[in-house]
């Protein structure tokens, strides 16, 4: 089940257990947040898309932490004009991951008792595992590369020294 939901102005495709970043947000880390805009929504192949939201669909989130992006460079530069201009920028976001997709008239709270029943009731089986049968580990050779020959010394250049001439 996905969702495409509208955050602080851009639209992002979230699942639940996805983090996400977004722009900065003003909410407190740790705190759960709603998201009611809502574009479209596909459950399993049934697909809902909103004109332009769906009506009562809301993805729950908690913010996970506030942090900043890398640093952009913007350099404008005019050639001939001795004209440059360097500026940086970071940009703020928040980190949050998402819940749950909930449709109309559902409640986080519920939707996540629901998954704990689900699961205990699945998890009733009896685990049996299979003893591991103990390996012994043999001593493994290492075999040495020989020694690489090193090459011949080069003789040192001679140098010659010129007669004078005598008038």
């Amino acid at each position: 089940m996905y969702a495409i939901v509208n955050i602080a102005g851009q639209q992002f495709k979230v699942e639940r257990g996805n983090k996400v970043y977004v722009h900065r947000l003003k909410a407190n880390e740790g705190a759960d947040v709603e998201f009611d805009d809502v574009l479209l929504i596909d459950n399993e192949g049934k697909i809902t898309v909103g004109s332009p939201k769906v009506e009562g669909a809301k993805v729950a989130a908690t913010v996970v932490q506030h942090l900043r992006g890398d640093k952009v460079l913007v350099f404008k530069k005019k050639r001939r004009k001795t004209y440059q201009k360097l500026n940086g920028h970071r940009q703020d976001f928040t980190q949050i991951l998402v819940q749950g997709i909930l449709g109309k008239g559902e409640s986080l709270k519920d939707k996540l008792d629901a998954k704990k029943h689900e699961f205990v009731i699945r998890s009733k089986k009896p685990v049996v595992s299979a003893p591991v049968a103990e390996v012994e580990e043999a001593p493994v050779a290492v075999a040495k590369k020989p020694a690489a020959k090193k090459a011949p010394a080069k003789k040192a250049a001679v140098k010659k020294v010129a007669k004078k001439k005598e008038d």
